[in-house]
């Protein structure tokens, strides 16, 4: 057998198996997506979706925790986007290539990694009880907001490398600073890499209960959050006691399912976000 075709034959096998690889993982979301639906659909209604819950959360629905969810996933915006950017530009455009900047960009991955309820016990000690926010929306917040910053840092990093090194000496030719060449030159091209990984990033942090669950997320709130400093229900936490604590568990299942299924389809619109952002970037530059 001739090398070409034993090369071809070998390349046919590692194509047959990704494509099996990739079959079996939608697969298995489908199967996942469906007995969600099946389970969760007939709880979906305008009165699930707009009312409180009550006679402890056997009835009505999860408003106050699809506002608690949002509003803690804006203020993890707030404090995980321009300061993760930032850091970034700097890290890659700035930052000399020095043993100590490998040494920070490897914490930084390490950082991505280290599970959420590690973070939680951290905003525990620095929010609630240094800074004295006490268990609130501004709490959970935060500690989110820093939990998907090293995602944030290295999704726009790895965004940033993408741009040709062509693109800066160009500017930098015509007399540019580094600044304007960064802000004319790369930022146009990166933005939507950055974008994608940073909506992707609060996608993982509007589905964490780990983190939220020491610092503001109550139980049982019939009412909306007044401020940042109050406690506030949230989707992950709502369906965690629905599915573990609750006194009524198997009354409730059908309650549980249709709040997995909210959850599910925020954080897919997130992601549905991302994926529309980077297109229409992307098209626009092109």
């Amino acid at each position: 057998m001739r090398k070409s075709t034993r090369k071809k034959i070998a390349q046919s096998i590692g194509f047959l198996a990704l494509r099996a690889a990739m079959g079996l993982v939608l697969a298995v979301l489908f199967l996942f997506l469906y007995d969600i639906g099946r389970k969760g659909g007939g709880a979906i209604s305008w009165e699930f979706l707009s009312q409180a819950p009550r006679r402890g959360m056997t009835e009505g629905g999860i408003f106050p925790a699809i506002v608690g969810t949002l509003l803690v996933t804006i203020i993890t915006a707030v404090l995980a986007v321009p300061l993760g950017m930032s850091a970034a530009i700097y890290l890659h455009e700035y930052a000399r290539q020095t043993r100590l900047t490998r040494l920070i960009r490897l914490s930084i991955r390490n950082l991505s990694g280290v599970p959420s309820i590690v973070y939680g016990l951290f905003g525990v000690i620095l929010f609630v009880n240094a800074m004295r926010f006490g268990t609130s929306i501004l709490s959970a917040g935060l500690t989110l907001g820093l939990m998907t910053l090293p995602w944030t840092i290295t999704a726009s990093e790895e965004a940033l490398k993408t741009v040709p090194d062509s693109y800066r000496e160009g500017a930098l030719a015509l007399g540019a600073t580094k600044w304007q060449s960064i802000r004319t030159n790369v930022l146009p091209y990166a933005v939507p890499g950055m974008l994608t990984g940073t909506v992707l990033g609060l996608a993982r942090a509007a589905g964490e209960t780990a983190p939220i669950l020491f610092t503001g997320a109550a139980f049982y709130l019939p009412y909306l959050p007044r401020s940042l400093g109050d406690q506030f229900m949230a989707l992950p936490y709502h369906l965690y006691i629905m599915a573990t604590q609750h006194h009524a568990i198997q009354q409730v299942r059908p309650l549980a399912y249709g709040t997995a299924l909210v959850l599910i389809a925020l954080v897919l619109g997130l992601n549905m976000t991302a994926v529309v952002l980077r297109y229409r970037l992307r098209r626009k530059r092109r």
